[in-house]
Protein backbone atom coordinates (compact mmCIF):
# COMPACT_ATOMS: atom_id res chain seq x y z
CA UNK A 1 0.00 0.00 0.00
CA UNK A 2 2.71 2.07 1.04
CA UNK A 3 4.67 2.01 -2.38
CA UNK A 4 1.72 3.02 -4.25
CA UNK A 5 0.88 6.52 -2.27
CA UNK A 6 1.72 8.87 -4.99
CA UNK A 7 3.54 12.45 -4.50
CA UNK A 8 -0.17 14.05 -4.83
CA UNK A 9 -2.34 11.68 -2.17
CA UNK A 10 1.30 12.56 0.20
CA UNK A 11 0.38 16.48 -0.28
CA UNK A 12 -3.09 16.00 0.59
CA UNK A 13 -2.72 13.89 3.80
CA UNK A 14 -0.40 16.52 5.10
CA UNK A 15 -2.33 19.09 4.51
CA UNK A 16 -5.24 17.41 6.06
CA UNK A 17 -3.86 16.57 9.14
CA UNK A 18 -2.35 20.24 9.67
CA UNK A 19 -5.75 21.25 9.31
CA UNK A 20 -7.19 18.79 11.45
CA UNK A 21 -4.68 19.71 14.21
CA UNK A 22 -5.85 23.44 14.04
CA UNK A 23 -9.55 22.19 14.11
CA UNK A 24 -11.85 20.94 17.51
CA UNK A 25 -12.55 17.40 18.24
CA UNK A 26 -16.16 18.86 16.93
CA UNK A 27 -14.99 19.60 13.63
CA UNK A 28 -12.42 16.80 13.34
CA UNK A 29 -15.24 14.64 13.93
CA UNK A 30 -17.38 16.36 11.01
CA UNK A 31 -14.94 16.99 8.41
CA UNK A 32 -13.28 13.02 8.78
CA UNK A 33 -15.78 10.64 11.11
CA UNK A 34 -19.12 11.69 10.57
CA UNK A 35 -19.35 10.15 6.75
CA UNK A 36 -19.83 6.55 8.69
CA UNK A 37 -20.22 7.25 11.70
CA UNK A 38 -23.51 9.49 11.38
CA UNK A 39 -24.88 8.04 8.80
CA UNK A 40 -27.57 5.03 9.90
CA UNK A 41 -27.26 3.06 6.46
CA UNK A 42 -23.77 2.39 7.58
CA UNK A 43 -24.46 -0.58 9.42
CA UNK A 44 -20.74 -1.37 10.21
CA UNK A 45 -19.85 2.33 12.20
CA UNK A 46 -20.72 2.71 15.39
CA UNK A 47 -23.19 5.78 15.79
CA UNK A 48 -22.17 8.93 17.92
CA UNK A 49 -24.11 7.35 20.49
CA UNK A 50 -22.68 4.51 20.44
CA UNK A 51 -19.25 5.71 20.51
CA UNK A 52 -20.13 7.80 23.69
CA UNK A 53 -20.90 4.37 25.50
CA UNK A 54 -17.09 3.58 24.75
CA UNK A 55 -14.03 4.27 26.76
CA UNK A 56 -11.89 7.15 25.91
CA UNK A 57 -8.92 4.37 25.98
CA UNK A 58 -10.60 1.80 23.46
CA UNK A 59 -11.53 4.93 21.05
CA UNK A 60 -7.82 6.15 21.21
CA UNK A 61 -7.09 2.20 20.54
CA UNK A 62 -8.60 2.13 17.79
CA UNK A 63 -7.05 5.36 16.33
CA UNK A 64 -3.64 4.43 16.86
CA UNK A 65 -3.89 0.19 16.86
CA UNK A 66 -7.06 -0.83 15.86
CA UNK A 67 -9.23 -0.54 12.53
CA UNK A 68 -9.05 2.83 12.34
CA UNK A 69 -5.43 3.10 12.41
CA UNK A 70 -5.68 4.56 9.04
CA UNK A 71 -7.66 7.55 9.76
CA UNK A 72 -5.96 8.49 12.76
CA UNK A 73 -2.66 8.37 11.39
CA UNK A 74 -3.73 11.66 9.84
CA UNK A 75 -3.84 13.45 13.36
CA UNK A 76 -1.18 13.98 16.28
CA UNK A 77 -1.43 12.30 19.45
CA UNK A 78 -2.68 14.87 21.21
CA UNK A 79 -5.35 15.24 18.43
CA UNK A 80 -6.35 11.65 18.81
CA UNK A 81 -6.81 11.96 22.72
CA UNK A 82 -9.42 14.89 22.40
CA UNK A 83 -11.24 13.29 19.51
CA UNK A 84 -11.75 10.17 22.18
CA UNK A 85 -12.08 12.36 25.04
CA UNK A 86 -15.21 14.70 23.48
CA UNK A 87 -16.85 11.56 21.77
CA UNK A 88 -16.93 9.01 25.11
CA UNK A 89 -17.21 12.68 27.35
CA UNK A 90 -15.13 10.76 29.50
CA UNK A 91 -11.45 11.49 30.76
CA UNK A 92 -9.10 9.44 30.62
CA UNK A 93 -8.12 6.81 33.47
CA UNK A 94 -12.20 7.27 34.69
CA UNK A 95 -13.12 3.59 33.57
CA UNK A 96 -10.47 1.84 35.23
CA UNK A 97 -10.04 0.94 39.57
CA UNK A 98 -6.98 -1.26 38.08
CA UNK A 99 -5.25 -2.00 35.56
CA UNK A 100 -3.89 -5.46 33.54
CA UNK A 101 -0.10 -4.57 35.20
CA UNK A 102 -1.22 -4.39 38.41
CA UNK A 103 -3.31 -7.67 38.89
CA UNK A 104 -5.46 -7.23 41.93
CA UNK A 105 -6.78 -11.12 42.50
CA UNK A 106 -2.89 -13.32 41.53
CA UNK A 107 -3.71 -16.92 41.49
CA UNK A 108 -1.73 -18.65 44.53
CA UNK A 109 -0.38 -21.87 42.35
CA UNK A 110 0.55 -22.62 38.54
CA UNK A 111 -0.05 -26.14 38.14
CA UNK A 112 1.37 -28.09 35.19
CA UNK A 113 -0.66 -27.80 31.88
CA UNK A 114 -2.41 -30.51 30.60
CA UNK A 115 -3.50 -31.28 27.14
CA UNK A 116 -5.32 -34.06 27.12
CA UNK A 117 -7.71 -32.49 30.06
CA UNK A 118 -11.45 -31.65 29.62
CA UNK A 119 -10.92 -28.11 26.83
CA UNK A 120 -12.46 -26.37 24.51
CA UNK A 121 -8.79 -25.05 22.64
CA UNK A 122 -9.33 -22.11 19.94
CA UNK A 123 -12.27 -21.91 17.65
CA UNK A 124 -13.45 -25.29 17.95
CA UNK A 125 -12.64 -28.55 19.70
CA UNK A 126 -12.13 -30.39 16.62
CA UNK A 127 -9.91 -29.68 13.49
CA UNK A 128 -13.33 -29.70 11.33
CA UNK A 129 -14.45 -26.83 13.34
CA UNK A 130 -17.65 -28.32 14.21
CA UNK A 131 -18.04 -25.87 17.81
CA UNK A 132 -19.55 -29.15 19.08
CA UNK A 133 -18.28 -30.37 22.25
CA UNK A 134 -17.93 -33.96 23.46
CA UNK A 135 -19.68 -35.45 26.49
CA UNK A 136 -16.57 -36.47 27.97
CA UNK A 137 -15.14 -33.17 27.49
CA UNK A 138 -18.51 -30.75 28.14
CA UNK A 139 -19.34 -33.29 31.59
CA UNK A 140 -22.32 -31.20 31.38
CA UNK A 141 -25.95 -32.40 30.02
CA UNK A 142 -29.17 -31.20 28.87
CA UNK A 143 -30.57 -32.12 31.99
CA UNK A 144 -27.94 -30.16 33.74
CA UNK A 145 -28.28 -26.80 31.82
CA UNK A 146 -31.19 -25.45 33.46
CA UNK A 147 -29.46 -25.22 36.41
CA UNK A 148 -26.54 -23.20 35.35
CA UNK A 149 -26.28 -20.65 37.57
CA UNK A 150 -22.82 -17.50 37.60
CA UNK A 151 -20.14 -18.85 39.27
CA UNK A 152 -18.24 -15.74 38.83
CA UNK A 153 -17.45 -12.78 36.98
CA UNK A 154 -14.36 -11.01 35.49
CA UNK A 155 -13.87 -7.21 34.55
CA UNK A 156 -11.17 -6.45 32.39
CA UNK A 157 -10.26 -2.53 33.47
CA UNK A 158 -10.43 -0.14 30.33
CA UNK A 159 -12.57 -2.92 27.42
CA UNK A 160 -15.43 -1.93 26.05
CA UNK A 161 -15.65 -5.44 23.63
CA UNK A 162 -15.07 -9.00 24.63
CA UNK A 163 -14.38 -10.34 21.23
CA UNK A 164 -11.94 -12.64 22.29
CA UNK A 165 -13.30 -15.96 22.55
CA UNK A 166 -12.68 -17.88 26.09
CA UNK A 167 -10.70 -20.81 25.06
CA UNK A 168 -10.31 -23.53 28.54
CA UNK A 169 -7.44 -25.94 28.46
CA UNK A 170 -6.25 -27.79 31.80
CA UNK A 171 -8.29 -25.71 34.28
CA UNK A 172 -7.31 -22.35 32.96
CA UNK A 173 -9.37 -20.19 30.73
CA UNK A 174 -7.31 -17.72 28.18
CA UNK A 175 -9.08 -14.78 26.47
CA UNK A 176 -8.39 -10.96 24.76
CA UNK A 177 -9.99 -7.88 24.28
CA UNK A 178 -10.17 -4.80 22.34
CA UNK A 179 -8.20 -2.87 24.22
CA UNK A 180 -4.99 -5.36 23.55
CA UNK A 181 -5.31 -7.20 27.12
CA UNK A 182 -4.79 -11.17 27.40
CA UNK A 183 -5.62 -12.93 30.41
CA UNK A 184 -4.79 -16.56 31.55
CA UNK A 185 -7.77 -16.87 34.45
CA UNK A 186 -8.36 -20.11 36.76
CA UNK A 187 -10.92 -21.54 35.33
CA UNK A 188 -13.02 -22.32 38.59
CA UNK A 189 -11.84 -19.37 40.81
CA UNK A 190 -11.27 -16.44 37.89
CA UNK A 191 -7.83 -15.86 39.63
CA UNK A 192 -5.37 -14.61 37.34
CA UNK A 193 -2.37 -16.80 35.82
CA UNK A 194 -0.74 -13.93 34.28
CA UNK A 195 -1.47 -11.05 31.52
CA UNK A 196 -0.47 -9.48 27.99
CA UNK A 197 -0.46 -6.31 26.42
CA UNK A 198 -0.81 -7.06 22.48
CA UNK A 199 0.39 -4.43 20.45
CA UNK A 200 -3.36 -3.96 19.32
CA UNK A 201 -6.80 -5.46 20.02
CA UNK A 202 -6.78 -9.52 20.04
CA UNK A 203 -10.06 -10.54 18.66
CA UNK A 204 -8.72 -14.19 17.82
CA UNK A 205 -9.03 -17.15 20.25
CA UNK A 206 -6.34 -18.24 21.68
CA UNK A 207 -5.24 -21.63 20.59
CA UNK A 208 -3.12 -23.75 23.19
CA UNK A 209 -0.17 -26.35 21.44
CA UNK A 210 2.86 -28.05 22.87
CA UNK A 211 5.88 -27.62 20.32
CA UNK A 212 9.43 -28.99 21.41
CA UNK A 213 8.11 -29.83 24.80
CA UNK A 214 6.91 -25.74 25.63
CA UNK A 215 3.19 -25.01 25.73
CA UNK A 216 2.49 -22.14 23.68
CA UNK A 217 -1.04 -19.09 23.32
CA UNK A 218 -0.64 -18.53 20.18
CA UNK A 219 -3.26 -15.86 18.85
CA UNK A 220 -3.18 -12.56 16.54
CA UNK A 221 -4.28 -8.66 16.95
CA UNK A 222 -5.39 -5.66 15.04
CA UNK A 223 -2.25 -4.40 13.25
CA UNK A 224 -1.43 -8.15 11.65
CA UNK A 225 1.07 -9.85 14.69
CA UNK A 226 1.00 -13.20 15.98
CA UNK A 227 1.88 -13.41 19.07
CA UNK A 228 3.42 -16.75 20.79
CA UNK A 229 3.45 -16.45 24.29
CA UNK A 230 4.42 -19.06 27.80
CA UNK A 231 1.26 -20.83 28.62
CA UNK A 232 1.99 -21.12 31.64
CA UNK A 233 3.88 -17.66 32.39
CA UNK A 234 2.76 -15.11 29.90
CA UNK A 235 6.29 -14.40 28.55
CA UNK A 236 6.89 -13.61 25.16
CA UNK A 237 8.73 -16.33 22.89
CA UNK A 238 8.28 -14.55 19.30
CA UNK A 239 6.16 -11.92 17.67
CA UNK A 240 5.68 -11.74 13.72
CA UNK A 241 4.08 -9.05 11.84
CA UNK A 242 2.59 -11.40 9.35
CA UNK A 243 0.39 -8.37 6.82
CA UNK A 244 2.66 -4.71 5.95
CA UNK A 245 -0.69 -3.41 4.88
CA UNK A 246 -1.42 -0.77 6.95
CA UNK A 247 -4.88 -2.10 7.51
CA UNK A 248 -4.45 -5.94 7.85
CA UNK A 249 -5.30 -7.45 10.66
CA UNK A 250 -6.26 -10.95 12.51
CA UNK A 251 -9.67 -11.74 13.46
CA UNK A 252 -10.03 -15.53 13.38
CA UNK A 253 -8.18 -17.64 15.69
CA UNK A 254 -4.72 -19.57 14.00
CA UNK A 255 -4.96 -23.66 13.58
CA UNK A 256 -2.03 -25.87 14.89
CA UNK A 257 -1.18 -28.98 12.90
CA UNK A 258 2.01 -30.98 13.38
CA UNK A 259 4.13 -27.78 14.48
CA UNK A 260 2.81 -25.62 11.85
CA UNK A 261 0.99 -22.36 12.67
CA UNK A 262 -2.06 -21.76 9.81
CA UNK A 263 -3.11 -18.04 9.98
CA UNK A 264 -6.03 -16.09 8.33
CA UNK A 265 -5.25 -12.09 7.28
CA UNK A 266 -8.68 -10.26 6.87
CA UNK A 267 -8.67 -6.02 7.03
CA UNK A 268 -10.14 -3.13 7.60
CA UNK A 269 -9.95 -2.03 4.68
CA UNK A 270 -13.38 -2.50 3.07
CA UNK A 271 -14.32 0.46 5.88
CA UNK A 272 -11.88 2.87 4.43
CA UNK A 273 -13.02 2.19 1.07
CA UNK A 274 -16.16 4.29 0.80
CA UNK A 275 -13.85 7.45 1.68
CA UNK A 276 -14.31 9.75 -1.81
CA UNK A 277 -10.24 10.81 -1.22
CA UNK A 278 -9.04 6.82 -0.13
CA UNK A 279 -7.12 5.09 -3.10
CA UNK A 280 -9.34 1.88 -2.71
CA UNK A 281 -7.78 -0.80 -2.37
CA UNK A 282 -4.70 -3.01 -2.21
CA UNK A 283 -5.05 -5.45 0.18
CA UNK A 284 -5.46 -9.36 -0.62
CA UNK A 285 -6.35 -11.90 1.52
CA UNK A 286 -3.92 -14.39 2.31
CA UNK A 287 -2.74 -17.48 4.97
CA UNK A 288 0.36 -17.92 6.22
CA UNK A 289 2.06 -21.00 7.66
CA UNK A 290 4.63 -20.34 10.34
CA UNK A 291 6.75 -22.73 11.85
CA UNK A 292 5.23 -22.74 15.31
CA UNK A 293 8.38 -22.97 17.52
CA UNK A 294 9.95 -20.16 15.72
CA UNK A 295 7.14 -17.96 13.93
CA UNK A 296 9.74 -18.22 10.35
CA UNK A 297 7.15 -18.15 7.65
CA UNK A 298 6.90 -21.66 5.73
CA UNK A 299 4.17 -20.02 2.83
CA UNK A 300 1.97 -17.32 2.16
CA UNK A 301 -1.04 -18.23 -0.52
CA UNK A 302 -3.43 -15.14 -1.44
CA UNK A 303 -6.81 -15.73 -1.60
CA UNK A 304 -6.26 -13.43 -4.97
CA UNK A 305 -2.92 -14.20 -6.75
CA UNK A 306 -2.42 -10.90 -8.96
CA UNK A 307 -1.73 -7.70 -7.12
CA UNK A 308 -3.83 -4.98 -7.46
CA UNK A 309 -3.29 -2.46 -10.38
CA UNK A 310 -4.40 0.76 -11.05
CA UNK A 311 -8.06 0.68 -12.85
CA UNK A 312 -9.21 4.39 -12.89
CA UNK A 313 -9.42 7.28 -11.60
CA UNK A 314 -12.40 9.87 -9.91
CA UNK A 315 -12.92 12.66 -11.47
CA UNK A 316 -10.95 14.59 -8.48
CA UNK A 317 -8.11 12.12 -9.50
CA UNK A 318 -8.27 9.83 -6.68
CA UNK A 319 -6.30 6.45 -8.05
CA UNK A 320 -8.53 3.36 -7.74
CA UNK A 321 -6.82 0.15 -7.71
CA UNK A 322 -7.87 -3.68 -7.95
CA UNK A 323 -8.54 -6.86 -7.63
CA UNK A 324 -8.37 -6.20 -4.04
CA UNK A 325 -10.26 -8.23 -1.01
CA UNK A 326 -10.53 -11.31 -0.26
CA UNK A 327 -10.16 -10.94 3.72
CA UNK A 328 -10.28 -14.58 5.40
CA UNK A 329 -12.10 -13.76 8.42
CA UNK A 330 -12.53 -17.11 9.82
CA UNK A 331 -9.93 -20.07 11.25
CA UNK A 332 -9.16 -22.68 9.16
CA UNK A 333 -10.71 -25.92 9.11
CA UNK A 334 -7.91 -28.97 8.77
CA UNK A 335 -8.57 -31.90 6.72
CA UNK A 336 -5.71 -34.57 7.76
CA UNK A 337 -7.33 -37.57 5.14
CA UNK A 338 -6.93 -35.19 2.10
CA UNK A 339 -4.11 -33.46 3.51
CA UNK A 340 -5.87 -29.61 2.99
CA UNK A 341 -7.13 -26.69 4.76
CA UNK A 342 -10.42 -25.12 4.05
CA UNK A 343 -11.16 -21.41 4.30
CA UNK A 344 -14.15 -19.31 3.30
CA UNK A 345 -12.87 -16.02 1.81
CA UNK A 346 -14.74 -12.07 1.70
CA UNK A 347 -16.03 -9.84 -0.67
CA UNK A 348 -13.90 -8.15 -3.13
CA UNK A 349 -13.46 -4.34 -2.37
CA UNK A 350 -12.58 -3.36 -5.91
CA UNK A 351 -13.33 -4.16 -9.56
CA UNK A 352 -12.58 -6.50 -10.52
CA UNK A 353 -13.90 -9.11 -8.41
CA UNK A 354 -12.00 -12.53 -9.20
CA UNK A 355 -13.13 -16.09 -8.49
CA UNK A 356 -11.08 -15.56 -5.05
CA UNK A 357 -13.33 -13.82 -3.76
CA UNK A 358 -17.06 -15.26 -1.65
CA UNK A 359 -15.70 -18.83 -2.00
CA UNK A 360 -14.67 -22.18 -0.39
CA UNK A 361 -10.97 -22.75 -1.50
CA UNK A 362 -8.94 -25.74 -0.27
CA UNK A 363 -5.05 -25.29 0.23
CA UNK A 364 -2.31 -28.46 0.35
CA UNK A 365 -1.39 -28.27 4.43
CA UNK A 366 2.61 -28.58 3.72
CA UNK A 367 2.77 -25.98 0.71
CA UNK A 368 0.03 -23.97 0.52
CA UNK A 369 -0.88 -24.68 -3.40
CA UNK A 370 -4.23 -24.41 -4.34
CA UNK A 371 -6.27 -27.59 -4.37
CA UNK A 372 -9.51 -25.89 -5.44
CA UNK A 373 -12.13 -22.92 -4.67
CA UNK A 374 -15.60 -22.91 -5.49
CA UNK A 375 -17.16 -19.16 -5.89
CA UNK A 376 -20.56 -19.57 -3.91
CA UNK A 377 -21.64 -15.47 -5.14
CA UNK A 378 -20.26 -13.86 -8.35
CA UNK A 379 -19.26 -10.10 -9.25
CA UNK A 380 -19.69 -9.06 -5.08
CA UNK A 381 -17.42 -5.44 -4.64
CA UNK A 382 -18.94 -3.64 -1.43
CA UNK A 383 -17.19 -1.51 0.36
CA UNK A 384 -18.67 0.42 3.85
CA UNK A 385 -20.49 3.66 2.96
CA UNK A 386 -21.25 2.69 -0.86
CA UNK A 387 -25.12 4.08 -1.24
CA UNK A 388 -26.33 1.62 -4.61
CA UNK A 389 -28.40 4.42 -5.35
CA UNK A 390 -25.93 6.90 -5.33
CA UNK A 391 -22.87 5.94 -5.55
CA UNK A 392 -20.16 8.04 -5.01
CA UNK A 393 -16.91 7.54 -7.75
CA UNK A 394 -14.45 5.88 -5.69
CA UNK A 395 -17.15 3.06 -5.49
CA UNK A 396 -17.54 0.17 -7.15
CA UNK A 397 -19.05 0.70 -10.02
CA UNK A 398 -21.21 -2.35 -9.95
CA UNK A 399 -22.27 -2.82 -5.89
CA UNK A 400 -22.25 -6.30 -4.73
CA UNK A 401 -24.17 -7.89 -1.79
CA UNK A 402 -21.33 -8.14 0.86
CA UNK A 403 -22.13 -12.06 0.72
CA UNK A 404 -18.81 -12.86 2.92
CA UNK A 405 -18.38 -16.16 4.01
CA UNK A 406 -17.37 -14.77 7.87
CA UNK A 407 -17.46 -18.54 9.60
CA UNK A 408 -15.26 -21.31 9.25
CA UNK A 409 -16.34 -24.48 6.77
CA UNK A 410 -17.51 -27.00 8.75
CA UNK A 411 -15.91 -30.27 8.07
CA UNK A 412 -18.22 -33.23 8.93
CA UNK A 413 -18.91 -36.94 8.48
CA UNK A 414 -22.20 -37.93 7.18
CA UNK A 415 -23.56 -41.35 8.36
CA UNK A 416 -23.00 -43.12 5.41
CA UNK A 417 -18.87 -41.98 6.14
CA UNK A 418 -19.02 -39.52 2.98
CA UNK A 419 -17.62 -35.88 3.86
CA UNK A 420 -19.14 -33.02 3.25
CA UNK A 421 -18.32 -29.09 3.93
CA UNK A 422 -21.10 -26.80 5.25
CA UNK A 423 -20.46 -23.49 4.59
CA UNK A 424 -22.88 -20.30 6.10
CA UNK A 425 -22.79 -17.43 3.88
CA UNK A 426 -24.02 -13.69 4.92
CA UNK A 427 -26.69 -14.23 2.22
CA UNK A 428 -28.60 -16.74 3.93
CA UNK A 429 -27.59 -19.44 2.20
CA UNK A 430 -26.11 -22.74 3.59
CA UNK A 431 -23.92 -24.58 1.33
CA UNK A 432 -22.87 -28.62 1.49
CA UNK A 433 -19.55 -28.51 -1.00
CA UNK A 434 -18.02 -32.01 -1.40
CA UNK A 435 -14.34 -32.64 -0.37
CA UNK A 436 -13.56 -35.20 -2.66
CA UNK A 437 -14.91 -33.45 -6.21
CA UNK A 438 -12.72 -30.14 -6.15
CA UNK A 439 -15.64 -28.54 -4.08
CA UNK A 440 -18.90 -29.30 -6.04
CA UNK A 441 -22.08 -28.20 -4.89
CA UNK A 442 -23.93 -30.98 -3.16
CA UNK A 443 -27.47 -28.89 -1.83
CA UNK A 444 -27.49 -25.36 -1.00
CA UNK A 445 -30.09 -24.24 1.46
CA UNK A 446 -32.04 -20.76 1.95
CA UNK A 447 -32.02 -20.73 5.51
CA UNK A 448 -33.27 -17.36 6.51
CA UNK A 449 -35.30 -16.87 3.07
CA UNK A 450 -34.05 -13.60 3.20
CA UNK A 451 -35.30 -10.44 1.19
CA UNK A 452 -33.14 -8.72 -1.30
CA UNK A 453 -29.97 -6.77 -0.29
CA UNK A 454 -27.23 -6.95 2.21
CA UNK A 455 -28.90 -8.62 5.18
CA UNK A 456 -26.16 -9.81 7.07
CA UNK A 457 -27.84 -13.34 7.98
CA UNK A 458 -25.32 -15.70 8.63
CA UNK A 459 -21.59 -14.29 10.44
CA UNK A 460 -19.59 -16.00 12.42
CA UNK A 461 -20.52 -19.22 12.42
CA UNK A 462 -22.71 -22.81 13.13
CA UNK A 463 -22.30 -25.75 15.02
CA UNK A 464 -22.78 -29.22 14.11
CA UNK A 465 -23.65 -32.47 16.00
CA UNK A 466 -23.53 -36.33 14.16
CA UNK A 467 -27.30 -35.40 12.16
CA UNK A 468 -27.81 -31.83 12.15
CA UNK A 469 -26.19 -28.05 11.47
CA UNK A 470 -27.50 -24.72 13.70
CA UNK A 471 -27.00 -21.45 12.46
CA UNK A 472 -27.81 -17.94 14.18
CA UNK A 473 -29.74 -15.34 11.85
CA UNK A 474 -29.61 -12.02 12.51
CA UNK A 475 -32.88 -11.31 11.47
CA UNK A 476 -33.53 -12.68 14.92
CA UNK A 477 -33.83 -16.72 15.66
CA UNK A 478 -31.80 -19.95 15.10
CA UNK A 479 -32.29 -22.95 12.59
CA UNK A 480 -31.69 -26.43 11.95
CA UNK A 481 -30.85 -28.15 8.77
CA UNK A 482 -30.63 -32.04 8.20
CA UNK A 483 -26.68 -32.44 7.19
CA UNK A 484 -27.63 -35.25 4.38
CA UNK A 485 -30.40 -33.21 2.40
CA UNK A 486 -29.92 -29.57 3.82
CA UNK A 487 -34.01 -29.75 4.80
CA UNK A 488 -34.82 -27.23 7.23
CA UNK A 489 -35.82 -29.33 10.70
CA UNK A 490 -36.92 -26.43 12.16
CA UNK A 491 -36.83 -22.28 12.98
CA UNK A 492 -37.01 -20.87 16.71
CA UNK A 493 -38.05 -17.09 15.77
CA UNK A 494 -35.82 -14.88 19.07
CA UNK A 495 -37.44 -11.31 20.05
CA UNK A 496 -35.10 -8.89 21.73
CA UNK A 497 -35.60 -8.81 25.40
CA UNK A 498 -37.38 -5.73 26.55
CA UNK A 499 -35.03 -2.82 26.81
CA UNK A 500 -33.25 -4.11 23.89
CA UNK A 501 -35.53 -3.73 20.62
CA UNK A 502 -33.17 -2.28 18.75
CA UNK A 503 -30.54 -5.25 19.47
CA UNK A 504 -32.07 -8.24 17.30
CA UNK A 505 -30.15 -10.71 15.69
CA UNK A 506 -27.64 -13.77 16.50
CA UNK A 507 -24.63 -13.07 14.58
CA UNK A 508 -22.45 -14.52 17.02
CA UNK A 509 -20.76 -18.59 17.08
CA UNK A 510 -23.26 -20.61 17.72
CA UNK A 511 -21.78 -23.93 20.22
CA UNK A 512 -23.33 -27.48 20.57
CA UNK A 513 -22.97 -30.23 23.10
CA UNK A 514 -24.95 -32.93 23.50
CA UNK A 515 -28.57 -32.50 22.74
CA UNK A 516 -28.06 -28.69 23.24
CA UNK A 517 -27.22 -25.27 21.11
CA UNK A 518 -25.88 -22.45 22.69
CA UNK A 519 -26.40 -18.67 21.63
CA UNK A 520 -24.92 -15.68 22.47
CA UNK A 521 -27.49 -12.53 21.32
CA UNK A 522 -27.20 -9.26 20.52
CA UNK A 523 -29.63 -8.23 23.25
CA UNK A 524 -26.98 -9.49 25.38
CA UNK A 525 -29.52 -12.81 26.26
CA UNK A 526 -27.55 -15.88 26.78
CA UNK A 527 -29.81 -19.31 25.72
CA UNK A 528 -29.67 -22.42 25.35
CA UNK A 529 -32.25 -24.15 22.99
CA UNK A 530 -33.05 -28.42 22.92
CA UNK A 531 -30.92 -29.35 20.16
CA UNK A 532 -34.31 -31.34 18.57
CA UNK A 533 -36.89 -29.21 19.19
CA UNK A 534 -35.70 -25.63 19.55
CA UNK A 535 -37.37 -25.10 22.45
CA UNK A 536 -35.88 -22.47 24.35
CA UNK A 537 -34.66 -24.03 27.74
CA UNK A 538 -32.35 -21.84 29.82
CA UNK A 539 -31.45 -17.99 29.31
CA UNK A 540 -29.80 -15.63 31.09
CA UNK A 541 -29.33 -11.06 30.61
CA UNK A 542 -25.86 -10.59 31.04
CA UNK A 543 -26.95 -6.69 30.20
CA UNK A 544 -26.12 -5.93 34.01
CA UNK A 545 -23.50 -4.78 36.40
CA UNK A 546 -21.74 -7.22 37.73
CA UNK A 547 -19.22 -7.67 41.11
CA UNK A 548 -16.28 -9.61 39.94
CA UNK A 549 -13.42 -11.38 41.03
CA UNK A 550 -10.69 -8.84 40.56
CA UNK A 551 -12.61 -5.87 42.05
CA UNK A 552 -13.20 -4.71 38.05
CA UNK A 553 -16.19 -2.31 37.71
CA UNK A 554 -18.32 -4.66 34.84
CA UNK A 555 -21.23 -4.42 32.91
CA UNK A 556 -22.06 -7.00 29.97
CA UNK A 557 -23.52 -5.83 26.52
CA UNK A 558 -24.57 -7.02 23.41
CA UNK A 559 -22.88 -10.38 21.94
CA UNK A 560 -21.92 -10.52 18.44
CA UNK A 561 -19.04 -12.51 17.26
CA UNK A 562 -17.44 -15.23 19.40
CA UNK A 563 -19.59 -18.09 20.97
CA UNK A 564 -19.80 -19.55 24.07
CA UNK A 565 -17.23 -22.37 25.21
CA UNK A 566 -17.90 -25.66 27.40
CA UNK A 567 -15.77 -27.73 29.35
CA UNK A 568 -15.00 -29.41 32.50
CA UNK A 569 -19.04 -28.63 33.23
CA UNK A 570 -18.34 -24.95 33.23
CA UNK A 571 -20.12 -22.60 30.28
CA UNK A 572 -17.74 -19.64 29.46
CA UNK A 573 -18.74 -16.25 27.44
CA UNK A 574 -17.50 -12.67 27.42
CA UNK A 575 -20.35 -9.87 27.13
CA UNK A 576 -19.61 -6.47 25.41
CA UNK A 577 -19.56 -5.98 21.65
CA UNK A 578 -20.11 -2.70 20.38
CA UNK A 579 -19.19 -3.65 16.91
CA UNK A 580 -21.73 -2.72 14.31
CA UNK A 581 -25.37 -2.20 14.18
CA UNK A 582 -25.35 0.11 17.66
CA UNK A 583 -24.40 -2.68 19.72
CA UNK A 584 -23.57 -2.89 23.27
CA UNK A 585 -20.08 -2.46 24.56
CA UNK A 586 -19.28 -4.32 28.18
CA UNK A 587 -15.97 -5.25 29.52
CA UNK A 588 -16.97 -9.06 31.55
CA UNK A 589 -16.33 -12.37 31.43
CA UNK A 590 -18.38 -14.55 32.96
CA UNK A 591 -18.10 -18.16 33.78
CA UNK A 592 -21.59 -20.07 34.78
CA UNK A 593 -21.91 -24.06 36.51
CA UNK A 594 -24.48 -26.45 37.32
CA UNK A 595 -22.74 -27.86 40.20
Amino acid sequence: MRRHLTATLLFTLVSAALVLRAQSPAAQFDQKCALCHGNPSVSRAPSVGALGKMTPEAIYSALTLGVMRTQGAELSDDAKRSLATFLSRRNFGSAEIGSARQIPNQCSANPPINLSAPSFNGWSPDLGNTRFQTQEAALLTANDVPDLKLKWAFGVPGATSMYGQPTVVSGRVFFGANNGSVYALDAATGCVHWSFQAEGGVRSAILIGRVNGEFTAYFGDLKANVYAVDALTGALLWRVNVDSHPMAYITAAPRLYKNLLYVPVASGEEGAGGAPTYQCCTFRGSVIALDAATGHQIWRTYTIPDEPKPTRKTSTGVQIWGPSGGGVWNSPTIDPKRHALYIGTGDAYSEPATNGTDAITALDLDTGKLLWSVQDTEDDAWVVGCDPHKLPENCPQHLGPDYDFGSSPILKALPSGRDILIAGQKSGVVWAHDPDHKGAVLWKQDVARHKPGAAGEIVWGGAADSKSAYFGLNSGGIVSIQLVTGERQWFTPLEPVLGMEKHPGHSGALTAISGVVFSAGWDGVLRALAAESGKVIWEYNTVQEFKTVNGVPAKGGSMGAPGPTVANGMLFVGSGYPGVRDGLPGNVLLAFSAR
